[in-house]
């Protein structure tokens, strides 16, 4: 049986993904855990997450979480979801600046106030909040069965800026292109809630619990 690890830091509802990944993974052992040894000892890793980057990395950290995430993400399927996916850059533009855990090379920003414009010149709220067409920007395992420009559901106000574009795995619009997934080696990552984003939510869980990078 599979044990997979939802990461807990006390930042989000994890209940969420957790009955998502069980929904699609009914015999893995799908554990919603703090403990580092839960982590180290799990098949595959879901790293996910909401709200303020720097309340994520400081929670994060008073766990003593950072060394098993590390290792997971050098060793097994890891999956990142929204706050999940920010964090493993080197650091965010949010409240003057956070360091990430530096997995992965690149900034995290914030949608700048001057470009939120539709192409009709109407004002773009921030936070990004609801569904919207994800682009596929390359080939994954990840997006087997999902169609490319499928809709998935989104609520943030900072985004990726990879310093690698070969990292860029997905992008959507809003007032202009973003990434909104990545992915290297043994890493997937992405900036919507697919425990959120129905049919082609379940499926890209559904083909993590199966990947074998």
């Amino acid at each position: 049986m599979a044990a997979i690890a939802v990461v807990d830091y006390g930042m989000g509802n994890l209940r969420s993904v957790s009955k998502a990944i069980e929904h699609v993974a009914p015999d893995a052992d799908v554990r919603v855990t703090s403990d580092p040894a839960d982590v180290a000892a799990a098949d595959r890793v879901v790293f996910p997450g909401q709200g303020a980057m720097r309340d994520c990395m400081r929670e994060m950290e008073s766990r003593g979480l950072r060394p098993a995430l590390l290792q997971a993400a050098r060793s097994k399927p890891f999956l990142g979801i929204c706050i999940g996916l920010q964090m493993l850059f080197d650091h965010s533009e949010e409240g003057g600046g956070v360091p990430g855990l530096s997995i992965l090379p690149g900034q995290v920003r914030r949608f700048p106030a001057e470009r939120m414009r539709a192409a009709d010149g109407e004002r773009l709220k921030v936070p990004h909040m609801g569904w919207n067409n994800v682009r596929h920007e390359r080939q994954h395992t990840l997006w087997r069965g999902i169609p490319d420009t499928g809709r998935f559901y989104f609520v943030h106000s900072y985004y990726v800026s990879p310093d690698v574009k070969e990292l860029v795995t997905g992008t959507a619009e809003y007032a202009f292109s973003f990434t909104c997934a990545v992915g290297r080696d043994n890493i997937f990552a992405v900036q919507f809630h697919p425990e959120k984003s129905h049919t082609a939510g379940l499926q890209l869980l559904s083909n993590f619990v199966s990947w074998n990078p």
